[in-house]
């Protein structure tokens, strides 16, 4: 057996990919008690420069919130987010007229394709404790097929998300077959939709003093492991330190050994759409021009218009978990 490194690399803002994925980002942030509006006290926000507050030297961030943290509404086209909330709570609402609060532990799936608006606000629900959140998004590429497909939206429930329990390891199957146990179906025009493409996500714990496998893939895919959490983890004699990660050959099992903490880790695997990439904030296409016309079509038709009250929308503190869907069809979870 070889050696499975390809590349390690620091974790930046956000994290690196490969093709077919375009974006990773890791939000972890230890949010006070709520105000009883869904943010914090206002006194706490004295000195930051909201709309743009992003600095990771603070333990928690309100990104482009003003009130409430999180990301009022803005576009998507040509790609997919998916939103992997661990811990904490998101609302989503969109110009489909679909919303939803999803949480500890639930996944969304959302296609933007030819174009949507959503917004994504993190809403401090606990006025009595603190309010942590860990959340990834992770943005999938369409192929240039797929760039105009309807948008489209799908809870993953966290029931519903298959685990697996090993002696050493635990993972959780967002994307893809591990083992012979294969993920729920994702958004019908995903790239992820073709098990040809072998797309995986899958969130692995794995326990301290102990060693872990992670299968080799059966298809020419890009492999990232990423380590975000823990104290070190070997491959052979090579040591990787926590807020790496590990472009790994797919060809071949890879033996990790963790060391004295649990290590947390994400693996984002696919086949290469191989197309140019043209991006431009939240538009992804495959020339320049597509980018302008996006823009553009943006600007005169706001891709639906915005159906919310507010571009900070959140749902009422009474509600629990739940999806409501463009055709109305109406999911609540306890």
């Amino acid at each position: 057996m070889g050696n499975p490194i390809l590349q390690t690399f620091p974790l930046g803002v956000p994290w690196q990919t490969q093709d077919p994925f375009l974006f990773c980002v890791y939000h972890w942030d230890h949010y006070p008690k709520g105000d009883g509006n869904f943010g914090p006290d206002p006194a706490l926000l004295e000195g930051r420069n909201l709309g743009n507050d992003f600095d990771p030297t603070q333990k928690w961030r309100m990104y482009h919130g003003q009130t409430i943290p999180g990301f009022p509404y803005h576009p998507h086209r040509g790609f997919e987010t998916i939103t992997i909330v661990n811990k904490g709570f998101c609302d989503h609402s969109d110009s489909l007229g679909a919303a939803g609060r999803f949480g500890e532990g639930d996944v969304q799936w959302m296609t933007a394709g030819r174009g949507v608006q959503h917004s994504e606000m993190f809403p401090l629900l606990h006025t009595d404790k603190d309010n942590p959140l860990e959340l990834f998004q992770i943005w999938l590429n369409l192929p240039k097929a797929s760039k105009f497909v309807e948008p489209h939206f799908k809870m993953l429930w966290y029931e519903d998300i298959p685990v697996i329990k090993e002696e050493n390891a635990s993972i959780k199957v967002i994307a893809g077959n591990y083992k012979g146990t294969q993920a729920n179906k994702p958004t019908p025009d995903s790239w992820a939709a073709s098990e040809e493409n072998e797309v995986a996500i899958w969130n692995i714990q794995v326990d301290p003093n102990t060693e872990f496998t992670l299968p080799k893939a059966t298809a020419e895919v890009a492999r990232t492991l990423y380590f975000y959490e823990g104290s070190e983890i070997f491959f052979g004699e090579r040591k990787v330190n926590p807020n790496f990660g590990i472009a790994l050959d797919p060809s071949q099992d890879t033996v990790l050994k963790v060391g004295g903490e649990k290590a947390h880790l994400l693996m984002l695997q696919g086949k290469p759409i191989d197309e140019p990439v043209a991006k431009y904030g939240p538009f992804v296409m495959n020339t320049e021009q597509e980018i302008q016309q996006a823009m553009e079509e943006y600007r005169l038709t706001q891709f639906g218009g915005w159906p919310w009250p507010h571009a900070d929308n959140v749902h009422g503190a009474d509600k629990g978990r739940f999806a409501k869907y463009p055709d109305g069809t109406l999911v609540e979870k306890n």
